[in-house]
């Protein structure tokens, strides 16, 4: 990484901790987009180049999280299937978020997205908002058209099993069986319905 390349990510990094840190501190809605460039030390112009709104600032691993879908299905080992590779990886999200969860400032960071309405949606959309990359990645994976609908079912569906994942008192169960609907479809897994 140049050096060009290393003081964009630190002011980025800056911005995200100087945003964080105020939220925790005052609430979310409190907070404007001023105070936090003034806390990081640059210009709102210049938060702009970085984030496109307050909200992304407090979920600032977007990019990696669409990169980590895409790979996942793109290098999984062979003989694993899409849905297979899917599934893994939200379960090792899964982990590392739970992991993480017995960190006390990443409880806080929990409770204020928790807490903040804006914050819930924008977590929504911006998971779901990898739909297309993801469809990209698995038409690709099987040689089909960019815009095939079943790729991007598989893509929306697999998206979509992330906060049952989460909410699950089982997360690996859910997984498991969240998955092999999307691997062997309704009737194998409903054969008298």
């Amino acid at each position: 990484m140049g050096r060009r390349e290393r003081k964009k990510a630190q002011t980025r990094q800056s911005l995200a901790d100087a945003a964080l840190e105020l939220f925790l501190e005052r609430g979310y809605d409190q907070v404007g987009v001023k105070d936090i460039a003034d806390a990081a030390d640059v210009s709102v112009t210049t938060l702009f180049k970085h984030f496109p709104g307050k909200e992304a600032l407090v979920f600032d691993q977007d990019d990696d999280l669409e990169a980590a879908l895409v790979a996942a299905v793109r290098d999984r080992p062979p003989g694993r299937s899409i849905p297979q590779a899917l599934r893994e990886h939200l379960l090792l999200h899964q982990t590392r978020f739970a992991v993480h969860a017995a960190d006390p400032r990443f409880a806080d960071f929990l409770r204020l997205v928790r807490e903040t309405l804006a914050l819930r949606e924008y977590s929504q959309r911006m998971w779901t908002r990898h739909e297309a990359a993801l469809a990209r990645a698995i038409a690709q994976a099987v040689g089909a058209p960019e815009d095939d609908t079943g790729c991007a079912a598989l893509a929306r569906f697999a998206l979509a099993a992330r906060s049952l994942i989460q909410q699950h008192p089982d997360p690996r169960r859910a997984a498991e069986e969240a998955f092999a609907l999307l691997e062997h479809g309704w009737a194998a897994a409903h054969p008298t319905s």
